[in-house]
């Protein structure tokens, strides 16, 4: 007999059915039982008899051969006479270090961490992943149908992409080499090896000193970077419409999952675009927020969000025009000494960072001597630039961050399968 998931059980034509699972609930009356049996799909209800009830524990994986009952008040409403009943694994505590069965983990965060193994067993703190699972295929799936192509880069680097001191280092054999803070130099030179349209679904790696609810030292990037655009306009676009793309998909393959966060997705995705000095004199003449110079601080982002919800309902803004100084040295100047740049404000976090970049070579040759390198320690990366480089632009797009934002987590780390951060390297 072939196995079925929870979830096809009651539209299969089968009397019969073969299930496995966890034991996720036991319910012991005089002469017989009631077990919840979980998959990844969801919880069904065996009835079982008091022999084989004997010795059954929490969290045992069993394989059950039972016949189908309609009953309302089992999960699903239908239920598992069980004829037979076989332990696939068996128990060896104690006692459960995570209470599994419950409908949030009343556990604290950090040992839910500790014990991901369970912590994750429990259907809510797991839905969280197949959420971020169907955010990757939107973006995939919405890019391959605008005609961009996947690319794989390396993530040991000979030189910091970013530059700075937010960079890891590794010991490369007998040089100094560091771990990749994004693909961003591989997705340049891809649009002018003539790819033109590219993206990247990878970690990055970034050695900043924080530990708040809203950092990880390694975290997967959800990167593109595009040719012959006209201007930074034309990535914002690109997102807007991924936006629209990503929440429709959502609603399609998630009712379950945000049925069990109680999220609601908007129809509609419109997103304001407002230049940071504007942000800045809304922050100080609506809230008294006084913001740090070229940038918007953590409170900020969330002040501003809430302006924006009340003035365009819209969860969403682009924060626009940045400061050179506050911007990498790949970014596209302006004419008044801005960037061609954006932030994506979700729900009072930023998700993402992206804009137009520098294509000229001699341009983008200076610009990196203004920030203080040395041209040599970036040669294969300038060297792309002298064979006619197309105006291009790209983004980077945080898949925690925007995860978390979704399904309105209150820390990045629920978020996160197995988290990195400047106090956790296991499990």
């Amino acid at each position: 007999m072939e196995r079925l998931y929870v979830e096809k059980v009651k539209e299969s034509a089968s009397d019969e059915v073969l299930v496995k699972g966890w034991v996720h609930k036991v319910i012991d009356f005089k002469n017989f039982g009631f077990v919840h049996l979980r998959d990844k799909t969801g919880i069904i209800q065996l009835v079982v008899g008091k022999e084989l009830l004997k010795g059954l524990r929490l969290e045992m994986s069993l394989e059950v051969v039972g016949t189908k009952v309609a009953n309302e008040k089992a999960p699903g409403g239908i239920e598992l006479q069980v004829k037979e009943l076989k332990v696939l694994g068996k128990t060896y505590y104690d006692k459960l270090p995570i209470t599994v069965n419950e409908r949030k983990s009343s556990a604290h965060l950090e040992t839910q961490l500790d014990y991901r193994y369970i912590s994750l067993r429990n259907p809510k703190t797991r839905a969280a992943f197949k959420v971020q699972q169907e955010i990757v295929t939107a973006f995939r799936e919405y890019l391959l149908q605008n005609d961009f192509s996947e690319i794989h880069t390396p993530k040991i680097l000979g030189a910091s992409t970013e530059g700075g001191s937010e960079v890891f280092t590794i010991n490369y054999f007998d040089k100094r080499a560091f771990l990749a803070q994004s693909p961003q130099f591989f997705k340049q030179m891809m649009v002018g090896a003539g790819f033109e349209k590219v993206f990247e679904i990878a970690p990055a790696y970034r050695a900043e000193l924080h530990n708040t609810y809203r950092h990880l030292n390694e975290y997967i990037s959800l990167d593109l970077e595009m040719g012959f655009i006209k201007d930074e306009n034309d990535i914002m676009d690109l997102e807007e419409g991924f936006m629209r793309h990503l929440f429709q998909h959502l609603r399609k393959t998630c009712q379950k999952e945000l049925e069990m966060y109680d999220v609601n997705l908007p129809e509609k995705v419109e997103i304001p675009r407002i230049p940071l000095a504007e942000a800045h004199k809304i922050l100080l003449e609506k809230y008294g927020k006084r913001s740090p110079v070229g940038n918007i601080d953590a409170e900020g982002e969330e002040l501003f969000a809430k302006y924006i919800k009340e003035k365009y309902d819209s969860d969403f803004v682009f924060l626009t025009a940045y400061p050179v100084k506050k911007r990498p040295m790949y970014a596209m100047p302006d004419e008044d000494g801005m960037t061609k740049s954006f932030d994506l404000i979700y729900k009072g976090l930023e998700i993402t960072t992206g804009g137009q970049r520098i294509h000229d070579y001699e341009m983008l040759k200076e610009n990196i001597k203004k920030f203080g390198f040395n041209p040599e320690d970036y040669g294969f990366y300038l060297e792309s630039f002298r064979y006619g480089m197309p105006p291009h632009g790209g983004l980077a797009i945080g898949l925690e961050r925007i995860t978390m934002k979704i399904l309105n987590l209150s820390n990045i780390r629920e978020a996160t399968l197995l988290p990195r951060d400047m106090k956790r390297l296991e499990p």
